[in-house]
């Protein structure tokens, strides 16, 4: 099953990537310029945010746990506003990294008051981080309304960010780092797995919980810095993509784990597919993920009871 699952995906993604490319391509610049630097954010963003909401979701054992819940999207949101409001559009993506590093460390911290890890309060203190990031935004909106279009790109999700030959260098090591990073998730799928089985369980065998969660916890964190520096904030792809994995696949976490990724990448180029083509103007992608992932929630909720 998980061979056929594989191999429909992968005749599935050529033929989007083929037609990702081509559709409407005047020339082969174009496609190089243009659409190729475009559908390998667009796949790097899918790939990362699936990933990560599956990760958070197993190691909380919480199937609402994802990067935006969490605050980090937030934090690296405001980075990068912070960044296109002062003029320096160059250093957007470093401040996104910055400011999800140091949401990171808020919610870490205070997930921790009291001196012991508590799942609920991780996901708590994300919602509050967040919240506070978002009142920051809304305040720097409201004092720089000249700026209004960058921010609504970067809080609604815009994948067509234009590479000047610098930005594609730097952007190429990024996609390195992050294809490393989530290598390193996949090898600790199978703690992960153990994980499931609960703390105490996992410690008798030889799984130190601790370290575990603060590993993922911050390649996560790093890696959702990434996406949102590069691409804004883009939801329900790591919250959406999960259920689907799992109500698909076996309890294999790394199997899973990678079936998610690239099932997120998959998810994403379409949905970009959609937002160039479908209107007159090129829609925000933050906008198709949502009109896919709202009823798709819902439905999720239903079924649940």
């Amino acid at each position: 099953m998980n061979k056929k699952i594989l191999f429909s995906f992968v005749i599935f993604s050529a033929f989007l990537i083929y037609f990702y490319l081509s559709f409407e391509a005047a020339s082969l610049h174009i496609i190089l310029s243009v659409r190729l630097p475009r559908l390998m954010l667009s796949f790097l963003t899918g790939f990362i945010l699936a990933g990560v909401g599956y990760s958070f979701q197993v190691m909380l054992n919480n199937p609402l746990a994802e990067p935006y819940i969490l605050g980090i999207s937030s934090g690296a949101a405001f980075g990068s506003i912070l960044a296109a409001v002062m003029g320096l559009y160059l250093l957007m993506p470093v401040m996104g990294f910055l400011g999800a590093i140091l949401t990171m460390i808020l919610v870490w911290y205070l997930s921790h008051l009291g001196g012991f890890f508590n799942k609920s309060k991780l996901l708590l203190s994300g919602i509050i981080v967040g919240m506070f990031f978002a009142a920051l935004i809304s305040l720097i909106m409201y004092f720089n309304q000249q700026d209004i279009g960058n921010i609504i790109n970067i809080l609604m999700g815009n994948l067509g960010h234009i590479f000047s030959h610098t930005e594609w260098k730097i952007f190429l090591a990024v996609f390195s780092i992050s294809i490393l990073l989530m290598f390193y998730l996949f090898l600790l799928s199978n703690q992960l797995n153990i994980l499931t089985t609960g703390d105490l369980v996992a410690s008798s065998l030889g799984v130190n919980v601790k370290q575990l969660r603060k590993r993922i916890f911050v390649i996560c964190s790093l890696l959702t810095g990434i996406t949102v520096a590069y691409a804004g904030i883009i939801g329900f792809i790591g919250l959406v993509v999960p259920h689907l994995v799992r109500m698909i696949s076996s309890g294999n976490k790394k199997f899973s784990l990678i079936l998610a990724s690239f099932g997120g990448a998959v998810l994403l180029i379409l949905c970009d597919l959609v937002a160039m083509h479908v209107a007159v103007i090129e829609l925000p992608v933050g906008v198709i993920t949502a009109f896919i992932g709202c009823p798709f929630f819902l439905f999720i909720m239903a079924r649940s009871r």
